[in-house]
Parts: structure tokens; sequence; C-alpha cells
């Protein structure tokens, strides 16, 4: 077999005069034997200091290092020069030139002959800027400079790669070209910043590579490019250089969606398994199914995982190998934004989980890239992830830290992504995660925080927040760390500035309501406060209230199915917790197969069970029901400012009633900037509560129902108030009027103003 390259089958030579140099002052034109070792081991920093074509006295040097070459001519205008043998895969001569000519290469092989031009003439294809700034851990757009990318260089076509790996003895780019040996092909260090760099001319998109490292201890690891922009699909691991040619049709939703701050705004996500979705269809078919679904339910977003490559599928791409590549199992990442691209053109903004908390361990991927702890800490009990058997990154380490957040930025740049759910905030800000006494080491002030964690997170939010207007980015964060969504410059009672984030997770919401709602009725007295506490802190951070994936697998069950009762009572407590959730201070996030109550556990192997909708099965109408009310729930919230206008400020709440534990009601008033209401009763118990007396204020003259989920329509009872109400002149729950309502059982009604 013979490396790729332009097939030449007719070769004019051109015998060379030579000028007679005396013996004592003739360079050797070869390469030296110290320089022929380290370029046959792998280990060599500068190749283009030894090959190629270099000034010497009495002419123009050329090497070239072609293993498996037969014979390698060199050829300069009319010029035709065969090179000498000098075995193992050496070619050398001295040509009597003033100066360094521009040339190409005739390498010939067992039949066939190439026609190319020689890595090794170039310049390097980075320059001192790119180099500075990654030096400095301050590359906002790094995979501009890292990675494989096809450019033009010194009029030449090729691909330019470049790879961090400051360790490294020496690096070797191997792939289809040259059939996967890459001893042809060394990398040239680009001094200290551990970056090293090749371009190798008449490569372009397509071609699969990877990075052959010689270790410190001289041993070789084959690694896929950290970087890369494309893989191969998953069980494969190779790189693929990538050319976007998309062309973005999305230009107004771009232009327009930092008009309303994300916390003003309405946001009700929509989460998604992108493979299981609809399994078997890509991401150009998604792309005719999904915006459409998501817009006829009422969803202003799509939270898409998993998005970024990751060898195990299970993983639901939480383990990632890949950091700037979408999954290939669904196509290129064309395909992809693609995707992106009719969702915006629909008018639904794009989620995407990330994971910059920790990676795998695949030794061919980021762990201890170039033969020592790099990606990851060096300390092993800083390196170990306890829980998930993978490896945190080292947040102190500029050059991780920039790796990091330039990839925020690249999703947010070239993908035209709209918000960062950031996933596992919690175990990147504790030094002692899941950790014993002893597993851990304070941190220099002898406290618990990660503070190299900190500054990350600080650094990418306001790296992303300044480079990208509208985008928000979202915490997965578990505990009561001060500060998640307060901004960066301002600093709180425990002295950290906040984290930067524009949205919370509230997981303490999320864990008290699904506690309280696997209560039997009769028992929910008792746990009152579940409902209730998280206004206690619904002020503290921004928030998103969400019922994700990890709330409906492994043993946890749907959402459905955690209900208490037969199936109509689940049906109707899953139908009350939604509109209770909807009407709640916070946005609204719903896994996917929760919007129809799909009765069983998500799995990936099989997505949700859409044949719940079929009209031939003969409970279609319950699951129907259920999705009517969320694509309702949807379009209300959406038109009511009220439920959405001041998430962030407690004047847009208050309380009805909120102690009437014995009667399991729960009522609020929801309030828009301009003091418009939205009044909220939920009432879970199975009983019908007629002429309840709830105080109102006394400036709304009648209220109608606009919402009841117990409408006949959604597979309730029909127990309404169909007519308008008005308030009486009876004080009641410390306020002057008070209406009689009829409570449906295990229902939440929406009141507004008539």
């Amino acid at each position: 077999m013979t490396p790729k390259g332009k097939k030449h089958t007719k070769t004019r030579e051109k015998t060379v005069p030579r000028q007679k140099v005396p013996a004592h002052e003739r360079p050797a034109a070869g390469v030296s034997p110290t320089d022929r070792e380290r370029l046959l081991h792998g280990t060599h920093h500068a190749p283009h200091s030894v090959l190629g074509a270099h000034p010497v006295p009495g002419g123009v040097a050329f090497r070239v290092f072609r293993p498996y070459a037969l014979s390698v001519t060199v050829v300069t205008g009319e010029l035709h020069a065969e090179l000498h043998d000098d075995g193992d895969g050496f070619f050398s001569g001295l040509l009597p030139l003033g100066a360094v000519p521009e040339y190409r290469l005739l390498v010939a092989y067992e039949g066939n002959v190439l026609d190319t031009e020689d890595p090794y003439r170039f310049l390097p294809t980075l320059g001192e800027l790119d180099l500075h700034l990654i030096g400095e851990g301050r590359h906002e757009q790094l995979w501009r400079a890292l990675g494989a990318h096809v450019t033009t260089h010194q009029g030449v076509s090729g691909t330019r790669f470049a790879v961090w790996a400051p360790d490294a003895q020496g690096v070797r780019v191997t792939g289809g070209f040259n059939f996967w040996d890459g001893t042809g092909f060394p990398m040239r260090s680009l001094g200290s910043s551990g970056v090293w760099e090749l371009f190798v001319p008449a490569i372009g998109a397509g071609e699969v590579y990877k990075f052959e490292i010689t270790r410190p201890d001289r041993s070789r690891t084959l690694r896929a490019d950290p970087l890369a922009r494309r893989t191969e699909a998953p069980p494969a691991t190779a790189s693929i250089v990538d050319v976007s040619r998309h062309e973005w049709a999305d230009a107004e939703w771009m232009a327009h969606r930092a008009d309303t701050p994300v916390h003003a705004a309405p946001f009700s996500v929509y989460e998604v398994h992108l493979p299981s979705w609809r399994p078997g269809l890509t991401y150009r078919q998604l792309a005719e199914q999904l915006p459409a679904y998501v817009r006829e339910m009422g969803f202003t977003h799509v939270e898409l995982m998993p998005v970024a490559e990751h060898p195990f599928g299970g993983s639901w791409g939480y383990q990632v190998t890949g950091f700037y590549a979408p999954t290939a199992r669904l196509g290129t990442p064309d395909d992809f934004r693609y995707l992106v691209d009719r969702l915006h053109q629909a008018g639904i903004g794009v989620l995407m989980d990330w994971v910059p908390a920790h990676f795998p361990r695949d030794d061919w991927a980021l762990a201890e890239f170039d033969g020592r702890p790099l990606y990851e800490h060096h300390d092993p009990l800083r390196a170990a992830h306890p829980d998930w058997g993978t490896l945190e990154f080292d947040f102190g380490r500029r050059e991780v830290r920039n790796f990091l957040v330039a990839n925020a930025v690249y999703w947010c740049e070239e993908f035209h992504i709209d918000g960062l759910r950031v996933d596992a905030v919690a175990s990147m800000l504790y030094l002692d995660y899941s950790r014993e006494p002893g597993q851990w080491t304070p941190n220099e002030h002898g406290g618990r925080e990660n503070l190299d964690a900190v500054a990350f997170l600080q650094e990418m939010n306001a790296t992303v927040y300044r480079r990208c207007p509208g985008v928000v980015t979202i915490a997965e964060e578990s505990t009561a760390w001060d500060g998640v969504t307060r901004p960066t410059h301002h600093k709180g009672p425990s002295g950290f500035g906040g984290l930067g984030f524009g949205l919370k997770w509230n997981m303490g919401w999320m864990h008290d309501s699904l506690e309280y709602m696997t209560h039997e009725p009769v028992h929910r007295k008792y746990h009152h406060h579940e409902m209730t506490f998280s206004m206690v802190y619904a002020y503290s951070e921004n928030y998103v209230l969400p019922i994700s994936h990890d709330e409906v697998v492994h043993g946890k069950r749907s959402l459905v199915s955690k209900m208490p009762g037969d199936w109509w009572q689940q049906r109707a407590n899953h139908r009350a917790y939604l509109a209770f959730m909807w009407a709640h201070p916070g946005k609204q996030l719903l896994f996917m197969g929760q919007e129809f109550a799909q009765g069983a556990e998500w799995s990936e192997a099989h997505g949700p069970d859409w044949w719940l909708l079929d009209p031939s099965y003969g409970a279609e109408a319950d699951h129907r029901g259920v999705r009517d009310l969320v694509r309702d729930l949807n379009a209300l919230y959406r038109a009511t400012p009220a439920l959405w206008q001041r998430d962030t400020d407690p004047a847009g709440f208050q309380w009805i009633v909120g102690d009437a534990a014995d009667d399991n009601v729960f009522a609020f008033l929801r309030l828009d900037a301009d003091g418009n209401p939205l009044l909220a009763v939920s009432h879970m118990s199975p009983v019908v509560r007629h002429d309840y007396r709830l105080g109102v204020p006394e400036d709304v003259p009648a209220w109608h129902e606009s919402l009841n989920t117990d409408a006949a329509r959604y597979g309730g009872g029909d127990v309404t108030n169909p007519d308008i109400v008005k308030p009486e002149p009876q004080g009641w729950h410390g306020r002057p009027a008070s209406v009689r309502l009829t409570l449906p059982p295990l229902a939440t009604v929406w009141l507004r103003p008539a």
C-alpha cells in the first residue's frame, strides 16, 4: 500500500551539473545519526529543522523521510533530481542552488509514483498571537487554532493539524491519508506553548486521523483529537477533518433573542433525549418532526441531550470524549446545525446539556493524554471522581480552563446554541464532594470550596455572556451554595463573588413537591410544608423547576406512576401537579413522555411510548387529555405575563392561603409588572369542596376560570366554575373580600380577572 497523493506515471528527469566542492568543505546532506534516531522513534521536537530544504555551504540540502518509498525525486521548474536513498525511509541530496526554491516531490512506491508537496517546506501555520493567547489560557476561540483545519497555506491547499501536548517527547499525525502509519509525519513543537503543529498538503474534509504521541517514558499512545469538530460514529474513535458548509437561515431569531432577559421572559422547556425521541431518526429527520411538535405543544425551548460525542450511549452523553464534536450517531456537525436552524425558524430556543465536570478514562481520549495527567488534576485524589469512575478536570490549569471556556463559547457561536445547562455543578464546587475525611485536602483558606472550580465557572459565565448576547447558562446545582445566579462581580455573605449563571435548577422544589405528591391524599396534610417550603427561598436564586430525565428513570418511575390511587386518580394528580408547577414562581422543564402521562419509566433503548396516542388504543383519550392540558398550560402561560414577568421579584407573588393543610389546598396570586393578577388554587384531595371561600384583592370586580385540570377534555370529571365569580365583601384570609369556588377533586384551577 502507498500513501495518498497525486499519482504520477510519467517522470522526466534532468541531470544536475554538480559543482566541485572540496571534500573537507562538503557538508553532509543526509540526516545526522541523532536526528535519524529521533525521527525513527517519534521523539523529534523540530522535524522541520532537519527535513525539507535547507541552505548549506555549497547549495541547498534536501532531506525527505518517506518510509516504504523506493525513490524520491525533487522537482523544481524543469529540474528533476533524484535523491540518494539513505536507508530506513530517508532520502537526501545536495543541489547547487543559490536559494531554497519552490519544489515538489515525486515519491515512488511499488506500482505507483506520487506527485506531492513536501510538508516540511512550510512555515508554521499558527502565529505568535495564537500561541500567546494559548499560553495565557485566554484564547476564547481555541477551536480556530487547535484541531484540524482545511486551509490554504503559502498558496497550497491542505489541512493544518495542531494539538496541545506539553509533556510529549514527540507527536505524529496519522490517519487514512498515510494508512495509519504516522512515522513519516512528525509534528513540530511550537516552543513553550506545548502546541505541536503540522501542515499536510492535499488532504481535506472527510479525512480520518489521530495523533500518535510519544510519552515521557518513550512508549506511544494513539489519541483522538481533543479539539476534533467531527468524529467517527461509536464504537469507532477516530477524528475527522471537517468543513462546515451550512448556511444559516435564523438571522431574525439571532437578532432578537436578547431583546428580553431570560429571567423576565416566558421560559418553558421540553427536555429531549435525541437518539430516543423517535428512535432511528437522524438530525435532519428530527428537524422535520421535532420543531413542529414542540411548537404545537407551546414550549419556548428544547433542551437537548446528548450532544457532545461520547463512547457509551447508556451514559446519555454525560461521559464526554469529543467536547467539540456533536455525536456522529445522528449525522454530521452540519446536520446538527440544520436541526438547530430549523428549531430557531420555528421560534424555539435550543439549550444543550454541557458537561465540564469530568471525563471518562478511555485510553484513546483525554486521560493522561500525553503520558502524564494533563486535563485531569495531578493529585490522584483530586483527579478521580468518587461516584462515576471518571476523572475531574484540573480547573486550576489555565490551558484546561481555556479548553472548557472556549468550548462553551464554541457551541454558542458555531452552532447558535441559546443556552448551556451545566451538569453536576455541585460536584465541581466542593473538594469533599462524595469524599470521606482523609480523602480530600482543604483549600488555602482551610475550607471545602474548590476555588479553582469557582474561578472557572465565573470565567466561563462572564465570557459567554460577554460574547454571546441572549445566551443563558443554567446550573444543575443541588446544594445551598450562595450566589449561583448572582453576577460574578457581586460578593455575597460568604465572601465569594457570584458564579454568574442565569438560572439554577431548583432541586429542592423538585424533591419536596414530588415527595408530597407520592403520599396518599389522606396523609398529605402531614406533609403540607413540602409544597410550601420552596417559597421561603424562591427568590434566593433565579430558578428553573425541573422534572427531568433523572426523575423518571432507574426505578424512580414515570411522573404519572409516582402518583397514588387508581388510574383516574393518578392522572388527576399528574394534571394538578403540572398546573401547580406552571403557576409556581420559576421557569418550567418537563422531560419527554411526561407530557402525555407515559406510564412506563423512560429507557434510552426505546424512548417515549408514542403508541399510547394511537387512536386505536383503548386508553388513548386518557393520554391525549394530559397532552392537551400541557399544550394549554403553555399557551396560557405565554399569554399571561403574571406567570413569568416577575419570577425573580418577591412582589410578583402573594399567598392567599398556604396553611390549609387539613384541606390539602394551596392558593396564591401571581402578579405581572402592572399588578394584573392570576389566582392559582390547587386542591390535592379526592373530594369536591363546594363553596370553598378564598380571600381575594378587593380591586378585582370579577373573576373567570381560565384553566381547570378537571375539565372533561383533559380526562377529568368536569367539576368546573363555568360562571363569572364575583367577590363578596366578606373578609377572608386577611383580605377584605372573598370568593366562593367549587374545588374539583385532585385538581388545579386558574382564575383571571373577568
